[in-house]
């Protein structure tokens, strides 16, 4: 039978804490050998849904699948395809480097002749080999992000989760684990969670966004920072109201007032996919009175759509 190009699949996934629900009914699949980008706000349910796909967290409702397998049915074997990286790595900071990775090596089953050749290759792909002599509480932050990776790769899984692997590191730490997250996406299948949205751009295949606990985008990076719409800007002088004429144009999704703005009042139109609608602003501009003082259209940035998606601002203008 063909192995299924299926990783990962969640199925209407929920969780929740007494009267709150931090995750509600998140469906999503990842192939095989794809590398995904889980963004969202603080708080919208991202740490919660990765805990629940590694089976740390058994879901309230819903099911989470790896390879094939329900995490909750049978979380030995699922675990066995994964390697995890909390976004603050559980490390054993009184433990030498080497001695932690061959601890975790006991723990994950890694025996016989393999077991040196794969320690002495995860060590060397992360960085490690100048530090394995170190406790892990002397090493920078940095370097304890390296050994957190090390030690979800100690078993060669098929899944790697990573939540927040750059979290606190300096520009210089950002770009090392960055440069070794992208290596690793060309042979693992790899779900992302991270706030920097050009890593996610530049690093991942796909793009899902969460808020609130649901599941609010899944899509390319292209399509998410301009492929899949557009921004209108609008400036106009005149005494009517506007905002709800444009609010009601075609092909406009949200509209935000902007301020002044060279002597009239601006105005930011979310468009939907393929629409352009400044004929119908100029021809309902010409309508009202109004004097159109600046009308363009403008490409949507990654930053634009995800502020768009889960801010409140952003909900009540689409």
């Amino acid at each position: 039978m063909a192995e299924s190009q299926v990783m990962v699949e969640a199925r209407s996934l929920a969780k929740e804490y007494g009267a709150t629900r931090a995750v509600n009914d998140v469906s999503f699949q990842v192939s095989r050998g794809e590398v995904v980008g889980f963004l969202g706000p603080n708080g919208a349910g991202k740490s919660t849904t990765m805990k629940m796909l590694t089976g740390y967290l058994n879901p309230t409702a819903g099911s989470a699948l790896v390879g094939g397998t329900d995490v909750a049915d049978d979380p030995i074997a699922a675990k066995r395809m994964i390697g995890y990286l909390p976004e603050s790595a559980p490390l054993y900071e009184e433990m030498m480097v080497v001695d932690l990775l061959n601890y975790v090596a006991d723990i994950r089953g890694v025996e016989g002749p393999q077991r040196r050749e794969r320690l002495q290759t995860i060590c060397h792909r992360c960085g490690l080999d100048d530090v394995l002599g170190k406790n892990v509480g002397q090493l920078s932050k940095g370097y304890r992000q390296r050994v957190g990776l090390a030690q979800a790769m100690v078993h060669d899984p098929d899944l790697l989760i990573l939540d927040e692997p750059t979290s606190g590191l300096d520009p210089n730490q950002i770009v090392e684990i960055r440069e070794l997250i992208r290596e690793l996406g060309r042979e693992k299948t790899v779900i992302l969670s991270t706030h920097i949205l050009p890593e996610v751009q530049a690093s991942c295949d796909r793009i899902i966004i969460i808020s609130n606990g649901k599941l609010v985008a899944d899509d390319t990076p292209e399509m998410l920072s301009g492929g899949g719409g557009a921004v209108v800007r609008v400036v106009v002088k005149g005494e009517d109201s506007f905002e709800g004429t444009l609010s009601a144009l075609p092909g406009v999704l949200g509209v935000r007032a902007m301020g002044e703005e060279s002597g009239g009042r601006a105005f930011r139109l979310s468009c939907s996919p393929g629409s352009d609608p400044r004929e119908h602003v100029f021809r309902a501009a010409v309508e009202k009175g109004m004097t159109l003082i600046d009308l363009h259209r403008e490409h949507a940035s990654l930053e634009d759509t995800f502020r768009q998606l889960t801010t409140k601002e952003g909900v009540a203008d689409a």
